[in-house]
C-alpha cells in the first residue's frame, strides 16, 4: 500500500531538516525521507550526507549580500532552535579572519572589512603584534592582518543541528522515514516516490534536497546543473591537559596570499568516538565527482592523501606547538550551482521542487535556505522578496 502525504521532502541533511520544520508549522501531512548515518563508511554502499561532523564554522560577515543575509537570518534563529528542541549546537567562539596586511590595493583583508561595515557587524582589526598576543597558538607570518568577529561566530555542530531541526519536524507532525529514495516521478496530480528499501509514498508535491546527490537523474526529471566536488579535511587529536591551551582556538579563516583559496580551522571539539580533535579543511585543487556512483565510492574512499599531506605542512606553520604526529582524515564533498547560490526552484515538473548547492558556504545558513525551500514547496514560489536572486536551477 501506498502512503500519501501533502509534501515529502527528500534529504534529511541541514537544508532538508530544516525545510521539513517549516512546513509542518504551516501544514501537516509532511514527510521527511532520508537514510540514518552509516555505522562504517567504507563498507556503506548507499547515499552519504556532508553533515556527518561535529564542527562547522558559522560568521556574519560575507561579502555577497545574499549570502550575507542567509546567515545572518540562520544565525539570528539558533537560539530559538536549541531552546525549542533542548539540543545545543552553537558555540560561539568568535570566528578569526587573517590575510596579508592592506597595502593601498584591492585586498582580501579590505573585502572582510568592507562587508562587516555594510552589515553593521563589529570587529577588531589586528595586526601582526595583536595576533601574536591574542592568539599564541598561531604564527602567522610577518606582515599579516586579522578581523576578530566575537560576537555571533564560532562553530555549530551539524549533526546535533540536524537532530534538532528534525526532532522539531517530528514534534510537529511530520513523519521520519529512515529510506533511501530510489526514484521520483510526476505521475499527474501527484508525485511518486519509490526507496531501495521497495516501499512507495505519494504526495501533492516534493522537495528533493538530497545534497551532491541531487545530480542522480531518477530523482529530477532532468540532471541538476550541480558541479560536485571532492573534499579532504584533516584532523588532529588534542591531548585533554593540552586543552588549557588549545581550548582557547578559534574558528579561523586565513589566506596566506592573495591568490590562493587559504584554509579554514575548526576549534578542538569531542567527537563521538571520545577524542578531541581539531580540524582543519582547504583542499589545494579541484577533483570533480561527475556521478553518483563517483560520490559514493569518494565518501567510501576516507579522502585523499595528497591533501592530508598537504594540510598537514600548513599546521606545522600555523601551530608548531601542536602535536601532528595523531592525525586522520575524511572525505566530504561541496556543491556549486552556476550562479554560486543555493538552487531553490521548481522544476519543470510542477509538483517537484529542488534544494540544492551549498557551494562550500550553507552550513551555518541551512535553516533560512531551508525556510525559502519550504516557502517554495508551499507556496509554488519563493515568496520572499528580500533576495536580489531568484534561486534559480540549472539543468543539463
Amino acid at each position: 500500500m501506498t502512503a500519501r502525504f501533502k509534501y515529502i521532502v527528500i534529504g534529511r541533511g541541514m537544508m532538508g531538516a530544516a525545510a521539513a520544520r517549516y512546513l509542518s508549522k504551516w501544514t501537516n501531512g509532511v514527510a521527511l525521507i532520508g537514510p540514518d548515518e552509516p555505522a562504517d563508511h567504507q563498507r556503506h554502499e548507499g547515499v552519504f550526507a556532508s553533515h556527518y561532523d561535529e564542527a562547522r564554522i558559522t560568521r556574519t560577515i560575507d561579502p555577497d549580500p545574499v549570502w550575507a543575509r542567509l546567515a545572518n537570518r540562520s544565525i539570528a534563529r539558533y537560539g530559538e532552535i536549541a531552546a525549542e528542541s533542548g539540543i545545543d549546537f552553537y558555540s560561539e567562539s568568535g570566528c578569526l579572519i587573517v590575510g596579508p596586511k592592506r597595502a593601498g590595493g584591492p585586498s582580501y583583508v579590505g573585502n572582510v572589512l568592507a562587508a562587516a561595515d555594510r552589515l553593521e557587524v563589529a570587529t577588531e582589526t589586528l595586526t601582526d603584534a595583536d595576533l601574536a598576543n591574542r592568539f599564541p597558538f598561531f604564527c602567522f607570518p610577518g606582515e599579516s592582518e586579522g578581523v576578530w568577529e566575537p560576537r555571533n561566530a564560532g562553530h555549530i555542530n551539524p549533526r546535533r543541528l540536524v537532530k534538532a531541526q528534525a526532532l522539531l519536524a517530528e514534534r510537529q507532525g511530520t513523519a521520519i522515514i529512515a529510506e533511501t529514495v530510489f526514484s521520483v516521478r510526476q505521475e499527474g496530480d501527484a508525485v511518486a516516490v519509490t526507496t531501495v528499501e521497495g516501499n512507495s509514498y505519494s504526495a501533492e508535491k516534493v522537495l528533493v534536497a538530497a545534497g551532491g546527490f541531487s545530480i542522480n537523474e531518477n530523482l529530477l526529471p532532468r540532471r541538476l546543473d550541480l558541479k560536485v566536488y571532492a573534499r579532504t579535511v584533516a584532523f588532529f587529536e588534542v591531548d585533554e591537559a593540552a586543552m588549557d591551551i588549545f581550548g582557547k582556538v578559534p574558528s579561523l579563516i586565513w589566506k596566506w596570499n592573495q591568490a590562493e583559496d587559504g584554509i579554514y580551522l575548526l576549534p578542538p571539539v569531542r567527537y563521538p568516538d571520545g577524542r578531541i580533535y581539531l580540524k582543519i579543511g582547504g583542499d589545494p585543487d579541484d577533483l570533480l565527482l561527475p556521478s553518483e556512483p563517483d560520490i559514493r565510492a569518494w565518501f567510501r574512499s576516507g579522502g585523499r592523501e595528497s591533501t592530508q599531506a598537504h594540510l598537514t605542512e600548513v599546521m606545522a606553520r600555523l601551530m608548531p606547538s601542536l602535536d601532528l604526529s595523531r592525525d586522520s582524515m575524511a572525505a566530504c564533498v561541496t556543491s556549486f550551482t552556476p550562479t554560486d547560490y543555493p538552487a531553490i526552484a521548481m522544476t519543470e515538473a510542477s509538483s517537484i521542487g529542488i534544494l540544492s548547492g551549498g557551494c562550500g558556504a550553507a552550513a551555518k545558513s541551512s535553516d533560512e535556505i531551508g525556510r525559502l525551500g519550504a516557502e517554495l514547496i508551499f507556496h509554488g514560489r519563493i515568496v520572499d522578496d528580500a533576495y536580489s536572486t531568484d534561486f534559480s536551477a540549472d539543468y543539463l
